[in-house]
């Protein structure tokens, strides 16, 4: 069998599951409708800048990163592997996928649809829409959502889905995850219009942890609970059954997710949890614009995470999100999404910006937060939140093979001298060259390989025109 070292060919990538022989960098056709996902093969990525996210490996300049199975094998310089199909990275920045860690993709039908007055705005519009929806219209959002993700380097969604009005929606919102390949814990929530006594449908969570093989994509997905909490939209749910609830998650040992102390006058939310003894290492706290610094120690106290969203809670008018006081009290922290409804996109790399932007401006200071430690935290400080960091987040030899190249050569990207700064300040989606999850090349030279994007958005006009007239609003 012939070596493989340096030198690298332009090569079939059918063995990698893509159907043509492409370096990166070269042009793709877009696959046709319904085309099936490519299998994860073996490869040797070649002639990279490796921004790894291990704080062992560090950065590698001229770096190499070898795939087996959809896992990581070795990461380094000067990699040989022979017979493995050798992709050249050149001019490229390869880093780990970018984690979300919260998003209701179920809404990106709505797309930039909040109103301009209050009878419009994002909590009208998602009950009205959201009461009428069909299955295949969370099916529609969500791989929209999903497709938009991969373009954007994404590749692991927490997709929290509080739409669930019935099984079959459930599924259907699932489907769209396994039909495009992203990595995602899949939080089961409540049916928009839900009263503070209803409560969630245990037994249809039940029924799909029961059988979550046949839900989990190979494993890409796991199971959580979309927990409404104590106060819900309407007023306060009784105490027997929000417990009841969090029983039947950790009986099961779900993960847990819940909004909580997102805007002023929810202040002291957190803090009830506390003192009621239901925060814990499997919990989640979205938003927590309001948590004290008592509540921020508890959370720390109980290893709970915290998920924030600062494009979506300055936009719906929250307040001014924190970071750093969750980080400096050691409180795990993820970014994300969480509804393009507010935000208009999926750009995680803007979020990262953001999120410096705010902590700088607020101390008043150009050097308060670092480009690395922002990196970090869209990268492995998400994965450490979802509690996956043991299988992403970081180019770490024997995690899953969850990476993006961002090109270096448009005319944003150059010239720099630190690349870490220039994924933070300068990159956008349009840069972004390849996305793999689990081995799978899911986009290469800036298209999208598995799925048909004019297809997938013809079919989210037309289910959001039929919803429009279902629900009679503009």
């Amino acid at each position: 069998m012939a070596k493989l070292s340096r030198r690298v060919f332009t090569l079939g990538l059918g063995a990698l599951g893509l159907g043509s022989l492409l370096p990166l960098g070269c042009t793709a056709s877009r696959p046709p409708p319904g085309a099936p996902l490519p299998s994860g093969g073996d490869f040797l990525l070649t002639n990279a800048y490796l921004l790894t996210m291990d704080p062992e490996l560090g950065d590698i300049p001229g770096g190499s990163v070898l795939v087996r199975q959809g896992q990581i094998l070795a990461v380094g310089r000067g990699l040989t592997a022979p017979g493995v199909p050798v992709l050249d990275a050149g001019g490229k920045l390869v880093l780990p996928g970018l984690v979300d860690t919260h998003w209701h993709m179920w809404n990106t039908l709505l797309r930039s649809f909040a109103g301009t007055q209050k009878t419009e705005g994002y909590f009208p519009t998602i009950a009205a829409f959201g009461k009428n929806m069909r299955p295949g219209d969370l099916y529609q959002g969500t791989r929209l959502a999903a497709a938009e993700a991969l373009a954007c380097g994404i590749t692991t969604v927490h997709d929290y889905c509080h739409n669930v009005r019935s099984f079959e929606h459930a599924s259907a919102d699932l489907q769209a995850l396994r039909d495009t390949g992203l990595r995602a814990r899949w939080s089961f929530g409540w049916p928009q219009g839900l009263t503070p006594e209803q409560g969630l449908d245990l037994e249809g969570l039940g029924r799909l942890h029961s059988d979550w093989t046949a839900h989990a994509n190979g494993g890409l997905i796991s199971l959580g609970m979309a927990w409404p909490g104590i106060q819900r939209m309407g007023g306060r749910a009784p105490e027997p059954l929000y417990r009841e609830e969090l029983r039947f998650a950790r009986e099961r040992k779900l993960p847990i997710s819940v909004h909580a102390s997102s805007q002023r006058g929810a202040t002291g939310q957190i803090g009830e949890f506390a003192r009621q003894g239901l925060l814990g290492p499997d919990m989640q706290i979205i938003h927590a614009l309001f948590a004290t610094e008592d509540e921020i120690q508890a959370m720390a106290d109980a290893g709970t995470a915290v998920s924030v969203s600062p494009r979506s809670e300055m936009r719906i008018g929250y307040g001014l999100p924190r970071f750093l006081a969750f980080l400096r009290k050691g409180v795990k922290l993820g970014l994300s999404i969480d509804t393009t409804v507010l935000t208009g996109n999926a750009n995680l790399f803007d979020v990262m910006k953001t999120a410096r932007d705010v902590e700088n401006a607020r101390a008043e200071s150009e050097f308060e937060w670092t480009g690395r430690q922002l990196l970090e935290l869209g990268t492995l400080g998400g994965a450490r939140s979802l509690g996956l960091d043991g299988r992403i987040g970081s180019l770490t030899p024997g995690k899953r093979a969850d990476l993006i190249a961002v090109s270096t050569q448009q005319v944003n990207m150059g010239v720099a001298p630190d690349p870490v700064n220039l994924v933070i300040e300068a990159a956008q989606p349009g840069n972004i060259d390849t996305v793999i999850v689990e081995g799978r090349i899911l986009k290469h030279a800036g298209v999208l390989t598995a799925l048909a994007p004019e297809q997938i958005v013809s079919e989210a006009s037309e289910a959001l025109a039929q919803l429009r007239a279902r629900t009679q609003w503009r």
